[in-house]
């Protein structure tokens, strides 16, 4: 017979948000059972999205280092890639950390069900068991709990027009398994996953094709950000094409034939190079975006209301129904894995002795990890303009910078937008090499009410890159020692 299980609380979906959620509330005393389809702790981002990713990432990164290397006087040959050995070292790290999790739900005593949960009604959940997987018994299990936190996370878009069944037609998850390097890939969407993956192919070998449909990169992202990135991946990809989109695909012997068109009619008289253009490619990876994972979970049967696939709640992610809750990339926008941990805190917190508690950061980060890396928190440029709000900008370009100019990286740029009136920081942007370690002083900041005075006058350490944004804001106040501006 199917074994029930009573408890206080269910978290649905292992990632780092349900994950972080059971934890705590374990260590706070809440009987808890945490349910999820992987054998492992961890979710998307462990096993098939951050981890494995920035893994790849670094290889890329050490191409590209032993090729600059000459720029010094050090000369190596051509890398010899064994993709076996660069699949077994990142399989490891991930299987290293996911046990590592594993561990914790047994000190902690969190009882860990893998299977894929479905709703029964507001208070159960049955859980089938994985085909092949690991479940109590062998038998689908039926969990019963006083409260529940989903966080089933999201999903790789898709596009009906790729939908040919090719196994030449990647998406993110697939791309990362690498079992072979292509001649040539194609990329469709120019967002962060289809560029930090183009970077890594192009780095072992592949031509690369990237495809946005907007003008820019990185849609959304501040202009000047991503100016250094666009100038450094034109000598990493073969093409760039913006404002372009397929709109046909076709299996044939050699790869994909894909035809590229103007995603938006042109200016009189103006051409455009790819239209009706086809082109061949032994692959393509389609990284249009993830979606919310909610469409097989029941949620219906919960009456959990959804809005275009995401879950609503409120400011403490409380959904419609009051014993349940929502977090992650499954209950809105931004899909990071850092905000769906503090939101699975968060909502302990609301379950355990801080009933006011909301979710409201002044300062989200978020980055970028292609080379140059990019990274932002808080207010940026784009989003004042549209909100036509009034900042004041300082900009350190990195040329000025000794430690950036000794490791051959000076081409990335810092900037720090303050509110005119109050000098209080709004938003820091930052792209260049390691600009995801140098967004977090500009959270703590943001977050603290710290003003660009108070920046300025902090010590940083020289040489260093973390200096560059004491410096953007030491230019606020006429205070630069690198960047001459004439009194008016």
């Amino acid at each position: 017979m199917p074994e029930t299980i009573n408890t206080d609380l269910v978290v649905l979906g292992g990632g780092p948000g349900g994950y972080a959620a059971a934890f705590l509330a374990a260590e706070r005393g809440v009987q808890t059972t945490l349910l999820d389809a992987n054998a492992k702790p961890g979710g998307t981002c462990m096993h098939v999205g951050c981890i494995p990713s920035k893994t790849l990432l670094h290889v890329a990164d050490l191409i590209h280092l032993g090729h600059e290397a000459a720029e010094f006087g050090i000369a190596y040959g051509k890398p010899e890639i064994d993709l076996a050995k660069l699949r077994a070292k990142g399989d490891k790290i991930v299987d290293m950390m996911s046990t590592s999790l594993l561990k914790g739900c047994k000190d902690r005593k969190v009882n860990h069900i893998v299977g894929r949960g479905d709703f029964k009604d507001p208070h159960t959940i049955e859980v089938a068991p994985l085909t092949p997987g690991p479940s109590p018994g062998g038998r689908g299990v039926t969990i019963t709990f006083k409260r529940c936190i989903i966080a089933v996370g999201s999903i790789p878009a898709k596009l009906p027009t790729f939908d040919i069944g090719s196994p030449r037609i990647l998406d993110s998850t697939s791309a990362l398994r690498l079992e072979s390097v292509p001649k040539t890939l194609l990329v469709v969407g120019g967002g962060y996953i289809g560029l930090e993956l183009g970077s890594v192919y192009a780095a072992l070998g592949s031509s690369v094709t990237v495809v946005e449909m907007t003008a820019s990169l990185l849609p959304g992202v501040d202009a000047d950000l991503v100016r250094p990135l666009f100038a450094r991946l034109r000598a990493q990809f073969d093409k760039i094409h913006l404002e372009t989109k397929v709109t046909e695909v076709e299996e044939v012997k050699d790869g994909i034939k894909a035809r590229l068109e103007p995603s938006s009619p042109l200016p009189p008289g103006e051409e455009s190079g790819v239209r009706g253009e086809f082109a061949v490619f032994e692959k393509v990876l389609v990284a249009v975006g993830r979606r919310p994972n909610t469409a097989t979970c029941g949620l219906d049967k919960a009456g959990v209301e959804v809005e275009r696939g995401f879950i609503k709640t409120d400011k403490q992610r409380r959904t419609n129904v009051p014993h349940i809750f929502a977090i992650g990339d499954a209950a809105g926008e931004p899909m990071l894995a850092h905000k769906a941990a503090h939101e699975g805190k968060l909502v302990v917190e609301v379950l355990t002795d801080e009933a006011h508690a909301e979710w409201d950061p002044r300062a989200m980060p978020a980055v970028v990890f292609t080379d140059p890396e990019i990274a932002w928190c808080g207010l940026t440029e784009t989003d004042a303009k549209k909100q036509n709000r009034p900042v004041k900008v300082g900009v350190f370009r990195w040329g000025f910078s000794g430690r950036a100019t000794t490791v051959g990286r000076n081409d990335g740029l810092t900037k720090v937008l303050v509110d005119p009136a109050t000098d209080q920081v709004l938003g820091v942007g930052v792209v260049g090499a390691g600009a995801g370690e140098l967004i977090a002083e500009a959270v703590v900041a943001i977050e603290m009410g710290a003003t660009a005075k108070d920046l300025a006058m902090c010590i940083h350490p020289h040489p260093t890159l973390s200096e560059t944004i004491g410096e953007a804001a030491e230019f606020l106040h006429g205070l630069s020692s690198h960047i001459f501006v004439p009194r008016k």
